[in-house]
């Protein structure tokens, strides 16, 4: 029997490698310069890699299933490796569309399958601790461009961006594999010690999932697009906050460049901590109401976040929003398999990070839209405050479902 805190160790390391996504900005300006290429050019790279992160998501999850998570784990380092390389080539031979087609294209396809590989089967290891095993894993990506960031910027300055990428596609390719091969389903049914003498001695009662559903059939169910809703409206939003950081933090509170450049780097961090901590608590709260605390939170926060002039103030409510978007993500493996079962978790996992995918384009472009419209940030975030409240409304609407659906299953038990 494998030790599931190394099944969660491999887990991290797949997503701390492909969650180096994140670092992308790293490469922008010495691309730029190096190669002559316009802001927009570099960035439809990342663009094309997040797109087909949520694409490769949806459609790969039930092969994710169907060949178990140490089969997907090395198909998402083969993936991620080779589109990383694949830049390096791109890189030396200064062309464009190889960059778009290797890091855009490939990195994506590894980037999507390599995030839903190991959330399944953590699940089922971790059936006592659904939203920390999740969380572990999920932190990983939020950590990766932290880690990621100061290696890439070492290497370009001392060696080239071409080499960059070769190593590090190569250091990311290892890491996968080696984390990927020790990644194992663990047996049907299976408890560990702890839990499996407090249920029988009547310490602890297991709590069954609402359902078992495959991917198809939870996808024509209003839960279903309960949990997509909520996780487009906290994506959309946050991600504006993310893309509109830096000029929001100089122009509320009157940071310089470099200064709001710095709050940036700490976003990552509490992106990363609100993962874990949030995923955590949300075994101890419930999922529903963990969501409903994201989302109480972020309307007060949007609200108040322009009208801020401290700098001290301004930086809580920032990192606080971030700890929501991240703790989002981690939750909602849990949330899945709460509700759905865990007989095609990865499959339904993938379907919902479509709002992923949506969230990508849509976040970026309302804030840039209503900035150049209202001279300001401000509305933007008025607006988001006021989408939050629908988010609410979505999550009370799912607790409801839950409870009614949990005394359902009571009374027939009865």
């Amino acid at each position: 029997m494998k030790n599931r805190w190394l099944i969660a160790a491999s887990a991290v390391g797949i997503h701390v490698s492909i969650g180096s996504v994140y670092a992308w900005s790293v490469f922008n300006l010495p691309m730029e310069e190096a190669f002559g290429w316009t802001k927009n050019q570099v960035a439809l790279t990342f663009s094309l890699a997040i797109f087909f992160l949520g694409l490769s998501a949806a459609i790969m999850g039930h092969f994710v299933e169907r060949r178990g998570p140490r089969a997907s784990g090395l198909v998402a380092g083969t993936f991620w490796g080779l589109g990383m390389l694949g830049a390096g080539v791109a890189a030396s031979m200064e062309n464009m569309y190889l960059l778009w087609l290797s890091y855009g294209v490939l990195g994506g396809i590894g980037l999507g399958v390599g995030y839903i590989t190991p959330v399944s089967t953590l699940v089922k290891w971790f059936p006592d601790r659904r939203g920390l095993a999740t969380g572990l894993a999920i932190m990983g990506f939020g950590f990766g461009a932290m880690i990621g960031a100061p290696i890439f910027s070492y290497l370009i300055e001392n060696l080239s961006i071409a080499m960059t990428f070769f190593i590090m596609g190569a250091i990311y390719m290892v890491i996968m594999y080696a984390s990927a091969l020790y990644l194992e389903r663990p047996p049907e049914g299976w408890m560990p010690e702890g839990m499996k003498e407090a249920i029988a001695s009547g310490k602890q009662k297991k709590v069954e999932d609402l359902s078992q559903l495959t991917a198809n059939e939870a996808a024509k169910t209003g839960p279903f697009y309960g949990l997509w809703v909520m996780m487009f409206i906290n994506i959309s939003c946050g991600i504006a906050v993310i893309y509109s950081a830096s000029p929001l933090a100089q122009e509320s509170i009157g940071l310089t460049a470099t200064e709001a450049a710095a709050v940036v780097g700490l976003m990552s961090l509490f992106n990363g901590l609100g993962r874990i901590g949030w995923a955590s608590f949300s075994d101890y709260l419930g999922r529903a109401n963990t969501y409903m605390t994201f989302f109480v939170i972020q309307i007060v926060a949007f609200y108040l976040l322009p009208n801020i002039t401290s700098v001290v103030l301004f930086q809580v409510v920032l990192f606080t929003i971030l700890t929501c978007y991240g703790g989002g993500f981690a939750t909602l493996p849990a949330f899945i398999g709460d509700l759905f079962g865990t007989k095609e978790l990865g499959a339904i996992h993938g379907y919902v990070l479509t709002a992923w995918a949506a969230a990508g384009l849509a976040g970026p472009q309302i804030a840039a839209y209503v900035r150049t419209v209202t001279g300001s940030y401000t509305m933007t975030l008025y607006i988001f405050a006021g989408v939050f409240v629908i988010a609410l409304i979505t999550a009370m609407l799912m607790r409801a479902y839950i409870n009614k659906a949990r005394k359902a299953m009571e009374l027939a038990a009865a």
